[in-house]
């Protein structure tokens, strides 16, 4: 299963270094279900956003994967991609940019045809393969249309595709240079947030999170002192204080932390997909760990 994390100090800057496939796993044993790509989204000082990803496959080097990348950013997105549809190309690999946001999905959406047609001069956006881009694609059409309303803009691309096409998962995780919001949705698959004051539960330790699978651990020192908001597939350390987020739930950090949420999903998707509907390479990325 893909994993996502962000994580939001704003307006602070913060140091963070990234483990990406950290696990010992053996690649003999694990070849048929190693992730298929990893990758990091942050932005400069200036606001610019900035992207390193790669189609890491197990048969393939691991230097980029286990490499500690330490990067120093208001807002992070990290990825580790299993491929569901697209092959194993870095234009197909998380997180994607367009107009200085950066995005990445877990989940399937099928019926890509009808979603470029519906998309129709805006798939030109699109680099890759994938439907996650091709979501991401309709969100972006659907910000501006409202005016940059981001919150407005991934509730309408969401409750389209709910409503129009065969839907297994849109959890999603979308970042600005001072801003990140998160949508879970339905329930298939879990998404967790965090709201951590500095010093995190203990009030005197640093971030360091890993995930129980192995698949990515973060850490930052300068987060013993600074407070910061972390969204992740899973629950990366033992603060009891992890929230399940509610199926539909569409939440958002703002430049200060304030965190606020809605039901912007209230409704089941109208074509439900279970994993026996799945292509077998699409059942198996989105199969839990």
């Amino acid at each position: 299963m893909c994993r996502l994390f962000g994580l939001t100090s704003a307006p602070r800057r913060t140091h963070a270094t990234f483990w990406l496939l950290d696990a010992p796993d053996s690649l003999r044993e694990q070849s048929h279900r190693d992730p298929d790509g990893t990758g990091l989204g942050w932005y400069d000082a200036d606001g610019s956003p900035q992207v390193r990803k790669e189609p890491v496959a197990a048969y393939e080097d691991r230097a980029f994967a286990a490499e500690a990348k330490q990067v120093r950013s208001a807002t992070f997105l990290a990825h580790v991609r299993y491929a569901s549809t697209g092959g194993l190309e870095t234009a197909n690999t998380h997180p994607f940019e367009q107009d200085g946001r950066l995005f990445a999905h877990n989940g399937v959406i099928e019926g890509l045809d009808a979603l470029d047609a519906h998309l129709g001069p805006d798939l030109s956006r699109v680099r890759g393969r994938t439907d996650s881009e091709r979501f991401f694609a309709l969100i972006t059409r659907e910000i501006a249309a409202r005016d940059g309303d981001v919150a407005a803009g991934i509730g309408q691309a969401a409750r389209w595709i709910a409503a129009n096409l065969p839907v297994f998962a849109l959890n999603l995780i979308l970042t600005t240079k001072d801003e990140l919001w998160a949508l879970a949705y339905p329930d298939t698959h879990s998404l967790y947030v965090l709201d951590r004051p500095a010093g995190g539960h203990h009030g005197t330790r640093h971030l360091d999170h890993s995930g129980a699978a192995g698949r990515m651990r973060v850490h930052s020192h300068d987060l013993a002192t600074a407070p910061a908001v972390v969204v992740a597939s899973e629950r990366m350390d033992e603060n009891p204080h992890w929230r399940a987020m509610r199926s539909g739930e569409l939440l958002h950090v703002a430049p200060d932390l304030t965190i606020t949420s809605h039901i912007a999903l209230p409704d089941a998707p109208a074509h439900p997909l279970t994993l026996d509907d799945l292509r077998p390479e699409a059942a198996a990325s989105q199969r839990a760990a």
